[in-house]
């Protein structure tokens, strides 16, 4: 049982020994949350803020260099995930040579939404290097209160 806690699991220890993590770090070098180790293994995720007013969520990544056509957002089953794909080719030639770079980078956001959000009413802009996604909220009905009725 001992070998299935945290920080002495399987995980790390494969992390260690493929990514030439050094053991003289310690453990709690992986004691994170997984939305943070992707970051910590080459990938890019960008940063969220999300804001809950009275009327709205709102849900802001910065991501620059891209545009708007770079985005898919989409609100399924109480998820609603934010992504990017983008794909670039460089050219460069000289003296009869021609050299091609391709790069790709894409990430994926997921973000459990509350029941009192309207998906149908999702809005997202994109400027300035930062998307805004505004989620509105709908009124739940309040609960009413119990009556005991007294019986004759």
């Amino acid at each position: 049982m001992n070998s299935l806690m945290r920080n002495e699991g399987l995980f790390p220890s494969m992390l260690t020994d493929v990514l030439g993590v050094s053991p003289f770090l310690g453990p709690s070098l992986f004691d994170v949350d997984f939305d943070m180790l992707p970051a910590r293994i080459g990938f890019n995720v960008p940063s969220a803020n999300v804001k809950e007013t009275e009327k709205s969520y709102h849900i802001e990544l910065a991501a620059p260099g891209l545009a708007k056509k770079d985005f898919k957002v989409e609100a399924d089953n109480g998820v609603l995930t934010i992504s990017s794909e983008k794909e670039e080719e460089k050219k460069e030639g000289s003296g009869g040579y021609t050299r091609k770079e391709y790069s790709y980078n894409s990430f994926s956001r997921s973000f459990t939404l509350p029941e009192n959000s309207k998906t149908d009413k999702i809005d997202a802009k994109y400027e300035d290097g930062v998307l805004k996604v505004t989620v509105p909220k709908k009124e739940l009905t309040p609960v009413k209160a119990k009556k005991e009725i007294a019986v004759s």
